[in-house]
């Protein structure tokens, strides 16, 4: 392969500083995640030929592999970047490039580091890739250099933990992207259209019945596999990439409250590690008396385009107010108004005025946050229990942007944030501290998505009684490294995920406690962590990341010294071979790496990895509840269309979908 131009190479360290400052709220509208290169006009540009995504949702978490094939239309080589959002809480494990014969694959090393061996083995004109994480979770893959009329394969997989809500799990693709700013609009043309073949491919493996399915926008066709488990294909000949793939199953109906442990201990004598998913069946009882609910929605420019899906949303939920319910609407874009002025009862009239006023706003300016949650915080009182609903879908860039700051706001009052981030690319980071200070908690949203199910699927929630100060502990077995174990509040068909290590094999006893209506309450139950197990070597880099985001979380919020936190970051994303802010990974031939020293710690996680998968492909879903013997919980969880509040009642996202006329869930039936 020929050696790069010197002026492509000053051009791609420009590319860098200016990728770095893309500003995403700023943006008119959304561009979808796509292939990038320099706006040479004296080149034509690179084309995604095949785009290929194979998807495993196996009971806790998922795993997704992506095969996209490039090409290069010139006739000189050409230095390609393509950009994914990653979703939240998603581990980068592979990266890999075949370009003609040669084959190259990922290691993840410090950034600085990774940047270096880029630059030095593009200079020499030798294949190489690099992949790193810019912003909360936008990746970059670069890849030097595409052949003059040839092509570049590059695989990439990730895996994200799986949360069920009210008995409906959630698995996003994204492939929006959330927009650039006029200064790298103007650096960089993009393609994201796929010349020839674009395909998703999905299995759900549950040990719990899955009863219906749902994939908005996508048209394609479900099925069952030899073992039972609902499957999904969508594949179309050519087309762009500019809407997001969300898929919705729905668990059975009356499952029990359970608690489940996946466990992995490569050997005895070394550290295991478990993902535990607590999934409460709690009796607690609808609210009767009003609640306060304020609604701080953003206007920004940003949201031109989605601006209405969030209207019609709130519109849904206001419709199943009580009359005892209050409400009030602040919006914010550079600035911070109210719509309703002050609190006003939930009856027909003042519903109807406000909508009517809702329809007629219009979005433009900048996203300052704070402004709108400050504006939000006026009025509490005391007496009655205030919610927060949250809707934004961007990184806030005005006013007030330290997250200690934010923290603090929302301490000074009594009240529950909802948030809901639409769209990728947004600060989910900033919206789980605010909502995780306030004892509520946030959802991402999609541009594909289902907002309108999203909002009523929080409001359901504050109908209800919520468990307060819930404290998870195990005993008998020496656990460590634990991830988040308190929860200031936990609400009605909330599911708990929590990562850790132990020590050794053994029993042991879990503890939930927590208040009821001021009346403590205890769940226990007795479980063993085992000798070994070797199914899920990816709970590794799945705990890896949940550690680093816990101390990316501390850290902005001022609670531990950022250059400790920055170094423990980096031990940890180096050990298990995680991207980010401070790591990247390298992809290579095996000469490359020898060349740099580079030891081949992915390499053999990954085999681990790949052995684990090919066994769990030829068996049906394993269950991994602990607590059958002796149950935790006496109840079943919630069931997902159930009402309450005094008759105010709840629509299930997946339920309100059918009466809207979207498209209708497919049941599954258990093959005989």
């Amino acid at each position: 392969m020929k050696i790069l131009e010197n002026k492509l190479h000053a051009l791609q360290t420009l590319a860098f500083a200016a990728l770095a400052s893309l500003s995403l709220a700023s943006a008119n509208s959304a561009n979808a995640a796509g292939l990038l290169k320099v706006s040479d006009p004296s080149q034509g540009e690179l084309e995604i030929k095949t785009h290929q995504v194979q998807v495993t949702i196996n009971n806790g978490f998922a795993q997704t592999e992506v095969v996209q094939t490039f090409f290069n239309p010139n006739n000189v080589p050409s230095e390609a970047l393509y950009v994914l959002p990653l979703p939240q809480h998603a581990s980068l494990s592979e990266m890999e490039i075949w370009v003609g014969e040669k084959h190259l694959s990922g290691e993840v090393v410090a950034k600085q580091k990774a940047q270096q061996v880029y630059q030095q083995e593009s200079e020499s004109g030798n294949d190489v890739g690099l992949a790193e994480k810019s912003g909360f979770q936008r990746f970059e893959f670069w890849v030097s250099a595409v052949p003059a009329m040839g092509e570049a394969t590059v695989k990439t997989v990730y895996y994200q933990p799986i949360e069920i809500d009210t008995g409906t799990g959630k698995y996003s693709y994204p492939l929006e992207e959330g927009g650039t700013d006029e200064m790298a609009e103007s650096f960089w043309m993009q393609n994201d259209s796929v010349k020839e073949y674009f395909s998703i491919d999905l299995v759900v493996k549950s040990a719990n019945p899955i009863a219906a399915t749902r994939a908005p926008l996508y048209t394609g066709v479900s099925g069952i596999d030899e073992h039972g488990n609902p499957t999904y294909h969508f594949e179309s000949q050519g087309g762009n990439l500019d809407k997001d793939f969300v898929y919705y199953y729905q668990l059975q109906d009356d499952l029990p409250g359970r608690i489940e442990v996946i466990p992995h201990r490569a050997e005895t004598g070394k550290p295991g590690t478990f993902m535990m998913i607590v999934t409460p069946g709690v009796d607690l009882e609808p609210l009767e008396r009003g609640a306060d609910y304020v609604f701080v929605l953003d206007t920004s420019g940003s949201m031109d385009g989605k601006l209405h899906t969030l209207v019609s949303g709130v519109k849904q939920t206001l419709a199943s107010f009580r009359p005892e319910d209050r409400f009030r609407i602040v919006l914010f874009n550079d600035r911070s108004t109210e719509l309703t002025k002050d609190w006003v009862p939930a009856t027909a009239e003042q519903i109807d005025y406000a909508l009517k006023q809702l329809d007629q706003v219009q979005d433009s300016g900048g996203t300052n946050l704070y402004a709108g949650i400050k504006n939000g915080l006026n009025n509490v009182d005391a007496d009655r229990v205030t919610s927060m609903i949250l809707v934004t879908d961007g990184v806030t860039n005005t006013g007030e942007l330290s997250p200690a700051k934010f923290a603090n706001l929302i301490r000074t009052k009594d009240i529950r944030v909802f948030g809901f981030l639409m769209g990728n690319n947004s600060n989910w980071e900033l919206m789980d501290q605010i909502c995780t200070v306030s004892g509520g908690f946030y959802k991402s949203v999609s541009n594909s998505d289902d907002i309108i199910g999203q909002i009523l699927l929080a409001k359901s929630k504050v109908l209800f009684e919520c468990m307060h100060d819930v404290k998870i502990n195990i005993a008998g077995v020496k656990t460590y490294d634990l991830s988040r174990i308190q929860f200031k509040k936990v609400f009605r068909g909330q599911q708990l995920i929590i990562f850790g290590k132990y020590d050794q094999a053994g029993d042991a006893k879990f503890t939930m406690s927590c208040k009821i209506s001021g009346e403590e309450k205890k769940y226990t139950t007795s479980f063993q962590f085992p000798e070994t197990d070797h199914d899920h070597p990816e709970l590794e880099r799945l705990w890896a990341l949940s550690k680093i985001e816990e101390l990316q979380w501390a850290n902005k919020l001022g609670l531990k010294d950022s250059s400790e936190s920055n170094q423990a970051i980096e031990d940890i994303a180096l050990n298990y071979q995680i991207v980010t802010e401070q790591t990247s990974m390298i992809v290579l031939d095996n000469e490359g790496f020898n060349r740099h020293g580079i030891e081949r710690r992915n390499a053999d996680r990954t085999a681990n990895e790949r052995q684990a998968q090919s066994t769990r492909q030829q068996t049906p879903p394993k269950s991994y509840r602990v607590d059958q013997q002796k149950p935790a919980f006496q109840h079943s969880t919630p069931r997902p269309s159930s009402g309450g509040g005094g008759g105010g009642g709840a629509i299930h996202p997946l339920s309100l979908l059918m009466l809207i006329g979207l498209p209708l869930l497919k049941k599954f039936k258990p093959q005989k």
